[in-house]
């Protein structure tokens, strides 16, 4: 026996299954994708490193950038079994994915910000061209709830602050 996540985010207990030719126990591949970002990192450490190790389940990691992560799950009927995602493109892809009870990467203090090399009001950014890591992104949803007409381009996540310490935004 092995636990299981289900779609409703509960654990089951699932028995191993056996091949059916050889009567051996097979082993169930899971692929998990997520960013190489420190949150996701902390979050998928014992799996990606075989400190959980689950009879019958093998893990598969894949490590994307989050707006890739987020196209990817919102073509056809899912690529992974599991990935990290903006909260921003849940409501594109719950048909095919639950969202975990665990995982945030939002909360107060903590999540999208606004980088720049000095200070700046609120209105003179909004009057700026602003690099996000994406258009399914939680950082391009808040900058667009904070400034509707914001001027903004897509930058791939370790590239926006070189970009911007480079004064292109």
């Amino acid at each position: 026996m092995s636990f299981v996540e289900t779609p409703s985010g509960t654990t089951a207990l699932a028995p191993e299954t056996k091949d059916s030719a050889s009567g051996v126990p097979s082993t169930r591949e899971i692929s998990i994708a997520h960013s190489p970002d420190s949150d996701d990192a902390f979050m998928f450490y014992a799996l990606a490193t075989n400190k959980v190790r689950v009879p019958g389940l093998r893990f598969t990691h894949t490590l994307c950038d989050i707006e890739t992560l987020n196209q990817k799950a919102r073509e056809g009927e899912g690529v992974y079994d599991v990935t990290a995602i903006s909260f921003h493109a849940y409501p594109y892809i719950q048909d095919n994915y639950a969202l975990l009870p665990s995982g945030g990467s939002v909360g107060d203090g903590y999540g999208p910000m606004i980088v720049a090399t000095q200070g700046f009001s609120q209105n003179e950014i909004k009057r700026k061209k602003i690099a996000v890591p994406g258009t399914l992104t939680t950082a391009y949803l808040a900058l667009r709830l904070f400034a509707p007409g914001i001027e903004t381009e897509v930058v791939p996540f370790d590239q926006i602050i070189p970009q911007v310490v480079a004064g292109n935004y």
